[in-house]
């Protein structure tokens, strides 16, 4: 057994190791484009139903001819709706950051202990230990 593992390693040189590294990389790299248009046509709204169907087909059928149609037809809208997509997700969390803030706020908090507390919902002792709470976060 140690014999052949050597045998395999003296019989493959380095610049063959190179290759199929090489090889490795772009079939990766080849998947990657591949996943990312395929995400591209099913996000893009302009896009009819009957167009994100056509291109699946030519893109699955055809790979290599049908992504390289599509980055040449659609490639510069692909950057475009990504920066959307992107400035859209920065407006919802800075939205939300905002309303979580808001929220957060101890004057808010101790209206609401308050009136828990004048509806008889809480006791006073528990009105008192979440003021506390409220106060030294």
């Amino acid at each position: 057994m140690k014999d052949s593992m050597l045998n395999l390693a003296v019989d493959y040189p380095l610049l063959n190791m190179f290759w199929t590294m090489l090889m490795i990389f772009f079939w990766v790299l080849w998947f990657v484009l591949l996943f990312r248009i395929i995400g591209d046509i099913f996000r893009d709204d302009d896009l009819g139903g009957w167009g994100k169907s056509g291109w699946c087909i030519f893109v699955i059928l055809l790979p290599f001819l049908g992504v390289f149609v599509y980055l040449i037809a659609r490639g510069r809208g692909m950057g475009e709706r990504e920066l959307q997509r992107a400035v859209r997700s920065e407006q919802q969390f800075r939205s939300y950051v905002r309303e979580s803030a808001a929220s957060a706020n101890p004057a808010d908090e101790l209206a609401r202990l308050a009136d828990l507390k004048n509806r008889g919902e809480i006791t006073a002792a528990e009105f008192e230990q979440a003021k506390a709470k409220v106060l030294s976060a």
